[in-house]
């Protein structure tokens, strides 16, 4: 299941507090590797580590790089000094964490006595790839609303991994990240989206709530074998909690697979047969033909009985990345090769600013 190699650290290319983009030596041959310094301990040119090579010898495009398991020189590491909440669970890379609901947390009495989420606007996306372009578009229009971004552990469990959170984060764009699940290395961390919601609200004061999985996602092309669906439990969850659930649609005209041609099969999955409640879908008013496709897939899967679709004009997402110096890409795409999956990210945060930002109106 793990295939393991030991190499030296040849040269450390880049480093951060969460995340070592180094160059390995094994036997020879210089390969590309990460290590997390919190997790297996601080790097130095020379030292000799065990690699999980896995993703590498399975050809991945996604996670197609070693990572360092342990560092022989140096054994010792430290996520968190406090805390007794464990991710990784009962697995040798098991991380002790300091949760927010733990009975010696000091917010555990905030989390026990909330009440409700008073109708806050909260966005969900499918890929990590939609972060970015939801960020700028919201932070460009409210710069000084709180904006709170949710990880689950969807994909990538460090939020370390993410250069796009850690660039986001250094340009005062993201205020907090919270980790859920067995995701660890946000700000806060929560067992679940519910205490996460929670956490937004009554200790981080959110104006605005952002919840993805981090970088990766996995799909079989059948039709729920995909772990974009968390989308669907997650809107239930912000309903119940009494918020105001957003669906991003996972939206491209340059994919070359025809299921996730106009709107995504993933998306229309989750919105006809997993989510349970009513939620507000924003669609950008596209080109005349590729928007007659999204209108006809809405209207064969009936979206509008169910859901409430608002299409909304939005031509500003470049503009609003370019204006912090921002850069996107997914699935190997750039905006300019697949600008309508990057729009329907930026429209979501123009339905929050237009629609539900000022008043928290429940007539939206």
């Amino acid at each position: 299941m793990i295939s393991k190699r030991v190499g030296i650290v040849e040269s450390i290319v880049d480093q951060s507090e969460g995340l070592d983009d180094i160059r390995v030596n094994i036997n020879g041959d210089i390969q590309r590797a990460y290590n997390y310094p919190k997790m297996s301990g601080k790097i130095n040119v020379g030292d000799e580590v065990v690699l999980n090579t896995t993703a590498v010898e399975l050809s991945l495009g996604t996670g197609g790089y070693h990572f360092v398991i342990t560092n022989l020189n140096n054994l010792e590491s430290n996520l968190t000094e406090g805390g007794h909440i464990m991710k990784l669970r009962y697995t040798p890379f098991q991380v002790k964490v300091d949760s927010v609901e733990e009975q010696e947390s000091n917010y555990h009495k905030k989390i026990d006595e909330f009440k409700s989420l008073n109708n806050i606007p909260v966005v969900v996306g499918t890929l990590h790839s939609m972060l970015t372009p939801f960020v700028a578009s919201y932070k460009k229009n409210n710069p000084s609303k709180k904006l709170v971004y949710i990880m689950t552990e969807g994909a990538a469990l460090p939020i370390y991994l993410s250069k796009n959170v850690d660039t986001l984060k250094t340009k005062g764009l993201i205020d907090s990240t919270i980790t859920i699940g067995n995701a660890f290395g946000g700000d806060f961390e929560c067992i679940n989206i519910y205490t996460a919601l929670i956490t937004s609200k009554e200790i981080l004061n959110a104006d605005c709530i952002f919840i993805s999985m981090g970088p990766g996602i996995a799909g079989t092309g059948t039709k729920y074998g995909f772990t974009g669906i968390e989308q669907g439990p997650i809107l239930d969850a912000i309903k119940k909690l009494d918020g105001n659930p957003i669906a991003i649609p996972r939206v491209s005209f340059a994919d070359k697979r025809d299921r996730h041609i106009g709107i995504s099969h993933h998306s229309i999955t989750v919105l006809k047969d997993i989510v349970n409640v009513n939620v507000n879908v924003p669609i950008t008013n596209y080109e005349d033909e590729k928007l007659d496709l999204i209108k006809n897939q809405i209207n064969e899967n009936r979206l509008k009985d169910s859901h409430n679709i608002i299409f909304i004009d939005n031509k500003n997402t470049k503009e609003d990345l370019d204006y912090f110096g921002l850069k996107v890409r997914s699935m190997g795409r750039n905006y300019e090769q697949d600008k309508e999956f990057f729009d329907a990210a930026s429209t979501a945060a123009y339905y929050v600013t237009e629609v539900c930002d000022d008043a928290r109106r429940k007539d939206y």
